[in-house]
This record gives structure tokens, sequence and C-alpha cells, in this order.
């Protein structure tokens, strides 16, 4: 096997750490892998790792990696897959893919353009909706809406990231998507943040929310919300009772799957710990991945 390395390039996102967490770690404030693959399986996960990474910086010591063991679009169980090929104008968000019953789509936030990725995530059916979390993630969202001929969805409070949005999500009410699947306003990390919830199984939560490693439990990025915690804290505290759902879907952090009713405890305690946070300068160096 190949001797596998990060680069110097590495912004210490940590999509890489996600995929293959025995393989790659944080080490001095960026990812390093710490360990060869040592099976097959090792080496698919490794290669989720390698295709994901938005600044391409875990690479083989022999050369390119193997665009044949590229895994994207890539399952997370039966009912959503995870777009991989992150992109560096979105900061490295993670993006997925929402199979619908009809044998339809829908695209939540972005991975990098590519007209050859495109044609992947729309080859098991069409993309009908691209759905925008928030601003951070906008980059690529036009794009890929008009390359299907699909709607582009994104929240008033946001808006002038994506100013020729199809679709507008006004106000704090729930807004229907199509059958199973609403957008939640969802104001914190930006004014326009939205939660995606579909089925009662999967939230989509861009920056709002996501699954610490470290904490072992849901958590906020409080340390990189830029519009307001005491806002954010606020919009958790009227959601947190009505959403049902088992697995959170982050833009950046790790994802994970509980059942339902134990995800609604931990989205109630969130609440109520985000409510005693108060505003502290950003930086990136402080989330706890």
């Amino acid at each position: 096997m190949d001797d596998w390395y990060v680069d110097d390039r590495c912004t210490n996102c940590d999509v890489a750490r996600q995929l293959a967490p025995e393989l790659i770690s944080e080490v001095g404030g960026r990812s390093e892998v710490v360990r060869q693959p040592r099976d097959e399986a090792e080496a698919r996960r490794l290669h989720a790792a390698v295709f994901a990474c938005p600044t391409r910086s875990i690479r083989p010591a022999s050369g390119q990696p193997d665009r044949a063991l590229d895994p994207f679009p890539m399952a997370l169980d039966d009912g959503v897959l995870i777009c991989g090929h992150n992109s560096q104008h979105t900061a490295g968000a993670n993006s997925y893919l929402l199979p619908r019953p009809s044998g339809t789509a829908m695209m939540i936030d972005t991975p990098r353009w590519s007209r050859e990725l495109a044609g992947r995530y729309a080859a098991s059916g069409p993309v009908t909706d691209v759905l925008l979390t928030h601003r951070d993630h906008a980059a690529h969202g036009r794009r890929y809406a008009d390359h299907f001929g699909a709607r582009l969805w994104i929240h008033e409070g946001d808006l002038d990231a994506a100013p020729d949005a199809d679709q507008v999500i006004r106000g704090l009410e729930p807004v229907e998507i199509g059958p199973g699947v609403t957008a939640h306003p969802l104001p914190g990390h930006t004014v326009g943040s939205v939660l995606y919830l579909a089925d009662d199984r999967y939230c989509f939560s861009g920056d709002s929310v996501y699954w610490s490693r470290a904490l072992g439990d849901l958590a906020v990025a409080e340390s990189v919300t830029w519009h307001s915690i005491e806002e954010l804290a606020v919009s958790l505290a009227r959601v947190a009772g009505r959403l049902r759902f088992e697995w959170i879907l982050p833009g950046h952090g790790d994802r994970c799957h509980l059942d339902a009713d134990e995800m609604s405890r931990r989205l109630r305690a969130l609440a109520e710990r985000t409510g005693l946070l108060r505003p502290r300068p950003i930086d990136f160096t402080a989330v706890r991945w």
C-alpha cells in the first residue's frame, strides 16, 4: 500500500476526520495521517476522505489517488447520500442528496461545481430542488440548479447571497418544500439560517447544529456564530419541542444517527445550554469537533 500523507494546504476543516477517524486525526491544528490503512475497508474509508477533502490535501507518496476509488455520492443509509467533493468556496461544507419516493432527488447545500459530478448526482433521478441552508453555502447553488433545471431555495435573511433564488423562504414558520420535506427557519448562525427536515428522519442543519465527537453530543459552533448566539438560543428553544428526527446532518462537524426520542432529548438539552452562552469573538480554532 501507498504511504499516505496530508500536505500543507490543509485548512483543518475536519471533513477527512469525519470519514476516516481511525486513520486521520487533528495534530497541531491540522489533519494528519496517523496510521496507514490495514485492509480494504480502511482503504475505502481513506479514499472517501481523499475525494471529500476540499483542498485535495490527502495524497499518496507515489503520486495521484486512483479516481476509480472515488465513492461519491456515497450512501449514509438507505435514504440519504453524502455528495463528497467539498468545495473551498463553502469552507469545505458537506452536502447531501435526498432521494424522494417519486424517483427524483433534492440536493442540500452543494459540493464543488463540476459538470461530471453533476451527472453523477443526477444519475439515479432528476434533482428537482437545491436547498441552501444559509449564505455561507450558496457559492455553487445557482450553477447546480441551472444544470439540473431545479428550483434554488434560500431564506430571505440571506437572500443577498443568492439574489436569483427561485424560491424564498420568509419569516419563522415552517415551509413545505415537497411531500415529507419542510424548511424550518432558524436564525442565529446567520440571519437566514434554515434547517431542512425530511420524513421525520433527517435533519439537514447547515452550520446551526452539529455532532461533536469531542463532546459526544449535539453542539453549536458558538465561536463561529456570525449573527447572534443569543438569537440562535431563542431559535433552538422555539423548535426543540416540535422537531423529530433520527439523523443530524450538518454542513460542518460530524453526523450522528440516534433514536428519535434520544435525539429530541439532546436537542432540548442543547437549547438549554445554548441559552446560557453569550457573544464571543469569532475564533475558528475554538470549534470543538
